[in-house]
């Protein structure tokens, strides 16, 4: 099958349209539209529906996008094996991962740490988990780095680290200044979480559903900063893995709070797509520095030297 008329269905399905499809590729309005019929023309289905200047996919068309994208990164990687290119890595992460422990483990992978032949032209997509998730899903991404949700995922994955959970406030918060503080003195509190089915809300959970069915819980969308923020202000208290709130305790913008009861670590899952091809080497090579830099192992050997 040409891969023209498979680049054109995907730029379709991306871009909502044929038109903007067509500014995307550089290719006149008709010649898109003809290379369109002609994949349906060869694969005996429609998976398309014009209407005006966009269009949508069919239930044929859904299931085709993710194997389309599949066979354009495929001859991407044939292209760049005959060029001699390293193989291309595209690499997804939570925000929270990518503020302060991913760019150190893609450095190290740059810089050969795991040894020769294992380097790639990285590709990093930062977004809040649903973003990762549908770039993933849809054959955009080859892993992706997440915090554990308590939710298994489907396909190869692992575990690569674990992270210390810490509850914070701003520190005019009356919680701030207590030397110890109750599961119950929580109930008067906002709780503020990144977004539904996201890791601090799985936390919260964590504390007991009993304990907190009073509890009032705010969903900040689309921004770790802006709850950062909003929670340095004293709108609410956050349940959090320490990466993302370890320069803002630093610098007193948050204050961790003392809980009588310690809280668990949450674990650092990757997950990948199979048969990555040459892409396989760089792959195992970036799991194998994830799991090296451990942030609980990590923080762990500096209290020992200390």
């Amino acid at each position: 099958m040409d891969s023209r008329y498979l680049r054109a269905f995907v730029a379709v399905a991306d871009h909502g349209g044929i038109s903007a499809a067509a500014q995307e590729l550089g290719y006149a309005q008709s010649s898109v539209s003809a290379q369109l019929k002609r994949l349906e023309a060869e694969l005996d289905a429609t998976v398309l529906v014009r209407a005006g200047s966009g269009a949508t996919l069919t239930d044929a068309g859904r299931r085709l996008l993710p194997h389309a994208r599949e066979a354009l990164e495929l001859e991407e990687r044939m292209r760049r094996a005959a060029r001699g290119e390293r193989p291309r890595l595209r690499i997804g992460a939570q925000e929270s991962l990518a503020h302060a422990w991913m760019p150190e483990v893609l450095a190290a992978l740059e810089y050969g740490a795991a040894g020769t032949g294992t380097s790639a032209e990285v590709e990093l997509t930062v977004g809040n988990r649903a973003r990762v998730h549908r770039a993933f899903a849809a054959g955009e991404l080859d892993v992706v780095f997440q915090y554990d949700n308590g939710r298994r995922a489907a396909g190869p994955h692992a575990v690569v680290g674990h992270d210390r959970t810490v509850l914070v406030a701003g520190p005019a918060h009356p919680l701030a200044r207590q030397e110890r503080v109750l599961p119950e003195q929580l109930l008067d509190c906002a709780f503020l979480v990144a977004e539904p089915g996201c890791t601090s809300e799985m936390l919260v959970d964590g504390l007991g559903r009993d304990l907190l069915a009073g509890a009032q819980l705010a969903t900040v969308t689309g921004s770790l900063s802006a709850l950062l923020r909003l929670t340095g202000h004293g709108q609410g208290i956050s349940l959090l893995p320490a990466l993302a709130v370890a320069r803002e305790l630093e610098q007193g913008e948050l204050v961790a709070l003392r809980l009588v009861e310690p809280l668990r670590p949450v674990s650092i899952v990757a997950q990948w797509h199979p048969r990555l091809g040459v892409a396989e080497r760089p792959l195992r090579a970036l799991l194998d520095l994830a799991r090296r830099a451990d942030p609980l192992a990590a923080e762990g050997s500096r209290s020992a030297a200390s």
